[in-house]
């Protein structure tokens, strides 16, 4: 390793160098702009998001319009003859009706699933979140089901006449 008069390595000099050629380059000299920025918040408060004691529990502080909601519970069947998808699971899990009742499955869970007899007597498209999927019962069984997709799921509809 060389070195230069005042007894520093040669590659301590080239390094400095060519780090203050890259801050020079990069914006490090001065700025021709002394203007410091000044965040300005709509909710004119101090601390975006914060107001201590101010805003009521369901409310966004700070951005009027905004709530925020519960944790989502698993909602209620939509009716008699109805069954929720919800959690990754069927409910009711067992569902009693006559013959001849129409049987509507509502998704409200946040991935895709079917609804497909395991006798192969009714099989529903891939539902996303929101859809629903009927099928009348014409007469009398027991008819257990899965979601296709999450063979997990599992419930069945008993048909009475």
């Amino acid at each position: 390793m060389r070195r230069i008069p005042g007894g520093r390595p040669m590659m301590v000099v080239a390094a400095a160098a060519a780090l203050m050629a890259f801050a020079s380059a990069c914006g490090g000299g001065q700025s021709t702009n002394n203007a410091q920025p000044t965040p300005v918040f709509a909710s004119g408060t101090a601390t975006p998001g914060f107001q201590p004691g101010g805003a009521a529990a369901d409310t966004m502080p700070g951005m009027p319009g905004m709530s925020m909601s519960p944790p989502a519970q698993a909602a209620a069947p939509a009716g008699p003859n109805a069954v929720n998808i919800d959690n990754f699971a069927f409910a009711p899990a067992t569902l009693t009706v006559k013959a001849g009742t129409k049987v509507t499955w509502a998704n409200r869970d946040e991935e895709p699933h079917t609804v497909a007899a395991t006798d192969g007597s009714f099989h529903s498209p891939g539902l996303g979140t929101g859809a629903t999927y009927s099928f009348t019962f014409a007469k009398a069984g027991t008819f257990a089901y899965i979601c296709s997709i999450h063979p997990f799921m599992k419930a069945t509809v008993v048909v009475t006449p």
